[in-house]
C-alpha cells in the first residue's frame, strides 16, 4: 500500500507545495490536487511538476464536462511531460450545482460522458489514427450538421511520454463503480468506511470486474482520511474537526432525492442521521448538521489516536483493498507523520 494525500491550498497553494515538496522525501507517494469552483488544477499540478521529482501528481477531480474530452487528454499528456511520466488523471462527474450553476454546461448522461471521456483520452495518448470517435456524448468530428461540417480528424502534435497515462474515476453510485471497475485504472471513493465498503459497493465492483481487460491490471483504490497520532484526548478530538465537511457533504452537496453522499451513508446504515444532516443543512443550519454526524462514521472514516489504534485503521483500509492510503496529517509534524507511516507499509 502506498501513500497520497490531498493537496491542502485553500489558504496558502504555495506554501503547500513545498510541504509537498518535503514530504516526498519520506514517503509520499502521490499528491491529489482537487478543482471545485476556486483555483483550476492543472495550473497547480504544473507548479508541483517543478517543485518536486518523485511524486506522482493527481488530479482528484478534474470535472468531466468543464473542457471538451479532447483538452482533457491535452492537458494530462502536457503535465504527464512537465512531470518526467508522474502524472495520474483523475476524472469525475462532480455535480449539476456545480457543473449548471459554476460552469453553464447541461449536467448529462454522467456515466456515458466518463466512458467516452476516457476512451477520447487514451485514443489521443496513444497516437495510432487521427482522432476520430462515436460515442453517446461526444462525437468527433462535429457531424456537419451540428456545425460548419469543415471538421476533420486530427492527431495529437507532440508525441506523449506515455501512451496511456493512469485514469483513477471517482464515483459512488452502483452503476458508475460499476464501470469505473470495468474501465478505470483506478477508484477514488469519498467518505469510504472499509469496513462497510464491501456491503455497498461489492457487488458493483464484482460486475465491473467480470468485464475488464485484463491488460489494465487490478484496479488501485485510493482512500483514507485524517491522520493523527497521539494518546491524549486532544488528538482523539481531531477527528471531529471533519464533521463539517462530512455534513457539508451528506446534506449540502445536492437536493433532496439528489445527493450521492447523503445515499452512501443511508447504505452505510445511517439513514436516520443522513436524513437529520440534510434537513438541517438545508435549512442552513451547519453547526447542527455537523453535530448530527454519527461519533461511528467520524471514526471508522478517519485515522485518529494512538499509534496501535491507528495501525489497526491502516490495515483495515488494506484488507478492504484500498491500493493508496490517501490521507490528510494533522496535529503534529507532517513530515514525521508520513515518515511514521511509510514505516509502516
Amino acid at each position: 500500500m502506498r501513500i497520497s494525500m490531498p493537496l491542502q491550498y485553500a489558504g496558502e497553494p504555495k506554501e503547500a507545495v513545498e510541504q509537498v515538496a518535503e514530504l516526498e522525501k519520506v514517503g509520499l507517494d502521490t499528491v491529489w490536487v482537487a478543482e471545485l469552483y476556486g483555483y483550476d488544477s492543472p495550473t497547480l499540478m504544473g507548479y508541483l511538476a517543478a517543485r518536486t521529482e518523485r511524486v506522482n501528481i493527481g488530479s482528484a477531480i478534474l470535472p468531466l464536462y468543464s473542457r471538451t474530452p479532447t483538452l482533457i487528454a491535452q492537458t494530462a499528456a502536457g503535465l504527464d511531460y512537465l512531470s518526467d511520466g508522474r502524472a495520474v488523471l483523475g476524472l469525475g462527474a462532480s455535480g449539476p450545482q456545480v457543473i449548471e450553476g459554476w460552469h453553464g454546461v447541461p449536467y448529462r448522461k454522467p456515466l456515458a460522458r466518463t466512458r467516452d471521456v476516457v476512451e477520447v483520452c487514451r485514443k489521443v495518448w496513444a497516437r495510432e489514427d487521427r482522432l476520430s470517435h462515436d460515442g453517446k456524448t461526444v462525437t468527433l468530428p462535429l457531424p456537419p450538421e451540428e456545425g460548419t461540417g469543415l471538421g476533420k480528424p486530427l492527431k495529437i502534435i507532440n508525441h506523449p511520454v506515455r501512451g496511456s497515462i493512469p485514469i483513477y474515476a471517482a464515483s459512488l453510485g452502483e452503476k458508475n463503480v460499476e464501470m469505473t471497475a470495468e474501465i478505470a485504472n483506478g477508484w477514488l471513493p469519498h467518505l469510504f468506511i472499509p469496513e462497510k465498503a464491501h456491503r455497498v459497493w461489492g457487488d458493483a465492483l464484482a460486475a465491473g470486474k467480470a468485464k475488464r481487460d485484463p491488460a489494465l491490471g487490478e484496479l488501485e483504490i485510493s482512500a483514507g482520511g485524517m491522520l493523527a497520532i497521539g494518546e491524549d484526548e486532544e488528538t482523539r478530538k481531531l477527528a471531529d474537526l471533519t464533521r463539517p465537511m462530512i455534513a457539508l457533504y451528506v446534506g449540502g452537496m445536492g437536493a433532496k432525492g439528489a445527493n450521492f453522499y447523503n445515499n452512501v451513508a443511508r447504505r452505510y446504515g445511517y439513514e436516520e442521521a443522513a436524513e437529520k444532516i440534510q434537513d438541517l443543512y438545508l435549512d442552513g443550519k451547519k453547526d447542527e448538521a455537523a453535530a448530527a454526524v454519527p461519533d461511528e462514521m467520524v471514526e471508522l472514516t478517519n485515522l485518529v489516536g494512538p499509534e496501535s489504534y491507528v495501525r489497526e485503521r491502516v490495515e483495515a483500509f488494506r484488507e478492504a483493498g484500498v491500493t493508496n492510503l490517501n490521507v490528510t496529517p494533522v496535529g503534529g509534524d507532517p513530515v514525521a507523520l508520513i515518515e511514521k507511516l511509510n514505516s509502516w507499509m
